[in-house]
């Protein structure tokens, strides 16, 4: 991998020095890279000191998108979006908040993209008349190097706590539950935060690419915006993805462990199946997105609930097709984030009753992860995630709760989601 790519970047240099004066606007220079399936370019990505580095994968490895500087910078997916309908060539990356109407989404300067087609290597460059930027893109280029091997994730533990810690997380579920019974919700999810304090700061790339050694089947992103912090996770659901107006998402609540083997987990995803509150919770999504696509999308379809089985627990999951009435990414996300699956029912009411209790700010937790472009566009939920500032490290996870929710059966819940990268902090994993 590292080879082919440092042969297309010395091929987009020598475009570059070939190429007539750069006019006004955007200009693309486009190489093709051979694909090896036996690299992963993380490493490289993790070699470089120019920010914000992005990596994003589909849960079924179909995209896998690196992106590397900023050509413009977009503090929503409004911004965005409207930059994207000017320069329709453009593909643009990053994340939305979980308020929404927040984001940190960018333009790059360079763009790898591996598809089912291949492999193709963008450079951009965004000048105007009084910014003439071709000297600049060849220092950028050449400041690019081989990359060198990815370490092994290893972190050494100082402290660890939990935000809320249990007594307090039992008066929460306790409290909402109330207000559930005197029906002012009908659902909201609650998260917690598992603080970790290491000895060293842990390089976030190599806790990604341990992440995507073990947990299969999921979304693998990280979004580092300098040399000191970054977000990044693996998390199993899709918010939307875009084809033409084709859209597809889904309905992903109701949990329950994975089983210690085959013949567990199949008794397990069987009682997930017909279990009463669980049905209840997913059909409170599937209902609240099929009402938000109402006057935006026809021909919507929901398809009979099935199991997804991850590494420590296993869903229900709803898929939900539809045809949208136009191509915007900007209504998917103002329709569809966030769902029911991470705030609650009504979304007001629950994310005030968030806002309100939950003893953090979830910032770029539960909010999405993705890249559009004007053909396609595909965005996932931000979850089982961890921001990482430095030698701190804070894990998210949350649980959807309904009437007859218990305090110590959510807290099991959330152990086992946010299992899947805690474990690697004390080697069960790794």
């Amino acid at each position: 991998m590292a080879d082919s790519l440092i042969d297309g970047l010395a091929a987009l240099r020598r475009l570059l020095r070939e190429a007539p004066p750069l006019q006004s606007g955007l200009t693309q220079l486009h190489i093709t890279l051979p694909v090896r399936h036996d690299h992963t370019i993380l490493p490289w990505l993790a070699s470089q000191q120019i920010w914000p580095q992005f990596y994003w994968q589909q849960r079924d490895a179909r995209d896998e998108i690196m992106a590397l500087g900023a050509c413009q910078t977009f503090g929503s997916m409004a911004q965005a979006t409207r930059f994207q309908r000017h320069y329709p060539q453009a593909v643009i990356c990053g994340l939305n908040a979980f308020d929404a109407a927040s984001g940190q989404l960018f333009l790059p300067r360079l763009l790898w993209h591996r598809t089912r087609q291949g492999i193709s290597l963008t450079l951009n460059i965004l000048a105007s008349q009084q910014n003439a930027p071709g000297a600049d893109t060849l220092a950028f280029l050449e400041s690019l190097h081989h990359g060198q091997p990815l370490r092994k994730f290893n972190a050494h533990i100082r402290a660890e706590t939990q935000l809320p810690e249990r007594p307090d997380w039992t008066s929460l579920i306790q409290r909402a539950t109330e207000a559930i019974g005197r029906g002012e919700m009908a659902k909201v999810v609650l998260a917690r935060a598992s603080d970790i304090l290491c000895e060293d700061a842990p390089l976030p790339t190599a806790l990604l690419e341990a992440s995507r050694r073990v947990n299969a089947g999921c979304y693998h992103f990280l979004m580092a915006f300098d040399a000191h912090s970054a977000f990044l996770g693996s998390s199993p659901e899709c918010l939307w993805r875009r084809e033409g107006r084709a859209l597809y998402t889904e309905a992903l609540a109701g949990t329950v462990a994975a089983g210690v083997n085959d013949e567990e987990a199949r008794r397990f995803g069987d009682w997930l199946l017909q279990d009463e509150k669980n049905r209840r919770e997913n059909h409170l999504v599937v209902e609240d997105i099929c009402q938000r696509l109402q006057g935006e999308a026809d021909a919507i379809r929901v398809a009979a609930p099935e199991i997804l089985r991850l590494r420590n627990v296993q869903h229900l999951r709803c898929a939900i097709e539809a045809i949208l009435h136009q191509p915007d990414d900007l209504i998917c996300q103002r329709r569809l984030q966030p769902t029911a699956a991470v705030a609650g029912l009504p979304r007001d009411t629950a994310r005030a009753f968030i806002k309100r209790y939950e003893p953090f700010e979830r910032e770029w937790y539960a909010g999405s992860c993705g890249w559009f472009s004007a053909e396609r566009a595909e965005f996932c939920v931000s979850l089982r995630s961890a921001s990482v500032c430095d030698n701190r490290v804070r894990l998210y996870a949350g649980a959807g709760i309904v009437a007859g929710s218990q305090p110590d059966q959510e807290w099991q819940e959330i152990d086992n989601k946010v299992d899947g990268l805690r474990s690697l902090f004390f080697g069960d994993a790794v």
